[in-house]
């Protein structure tokens, strides 16, 4: 249950600080953190959350990296549901509360611009579905190579590897952000598509799950495929 706990909690902490940093400071007049600003904070929200419940759970805080170590040969089956539903829940809760903060600016509607996924009229510069799928796909295959690797026997020394994760995560929000508003984490999207109730984006929903998943079973292969037997 510990670990558990601690997905839900690093879960929450990676769509409030990623997510809250796009809703409320990404924006604002004059003194905004832009795309890169955003890109920053997801990676900050992972590297830091991942000092500290790493030890506990393992760091996931998402569905895609769960099954990704899986197949890679990481994580048992038996965890897979119990850490997804707990994702799931900690990234719902957070979005939640960034609700209630957003709120209380007048003309604040969360149906619009709450840190959205999309592709299409969903996507912040109107690219096509096959681009979002291709840009997620790829996207989170290389995430799970990176996780792999830099927590593998071989791979940076111990302790360092949050560092290595949380800058490729921010290294992803820098190229996509325009093409999908970033997800390559299936929580992270459904939490802002459920609580800001936008029609359009539960509709599209389904890629950010199928994308991702696809892309962290090409990732895990791909090390595999690469890396030595002891790995």
């Amino acid at each position: 249950m510990k670990a558990y706990g601690a997905e839900f909690f690093g879960t929450f902490w990676l769509v409030f600080g990623g997510c809250g940093s796009a809703v409320l400071a990404a924006g604002f007049p004059q003194l905004g953190i832009g795309f890169a600003g955003v890109a920053l904070a997801f990676g900050l929200t992972v590297l830091t959350m991942a000092f500290a419940v790493g030890h506990i759970s393992g760091a996931h805080f998402n569905p895609a990296v769960s099954i990704g170590l899986w197949a890679g040969g990481r994580f048992p089956a038996s965890k897979l549901l119990p850490y997804i539903v707990s994702q799931v829940i900690g990234g719902i809760a957070a979005a939640a509360v960034l609700w209630i903060i957003a709120s209380g600016k007048a003309g604040f509607d969360s149906s619009h611009g709450f840190a959205l996924n999309g592709y299409e009229a969903g996507s912040p510069g109107g690219y096509s579905m096959t681009s979002a799928l291709v840009a997620e796909i790829t996207l989170t295959a290389f995430f799970i190579i990176i996780i792999l690797g830099s927590t593998s026997k071989r791979g940076v020394p111990a302790g360092f590897a949050p560092i290595a994760i949380g800058l490729a995560l921010t290294l992803i929000h820098l190229i996509s952000i325009p093409v999908t508003n970033t997800s390559v984490n299936p929580a992270r999207s459904t939490a802002v598509a459920v609580i800001a109730g936008n029609p359009l984006a539960l509709h599209q929903l389904w890629l950010f799950w199928v994308a991702p998943i696809i892309g962290a079973l090409l990732g895990a292969g791909a090390y595999r495929f690469i890396s030595h037997p002891d790995d």
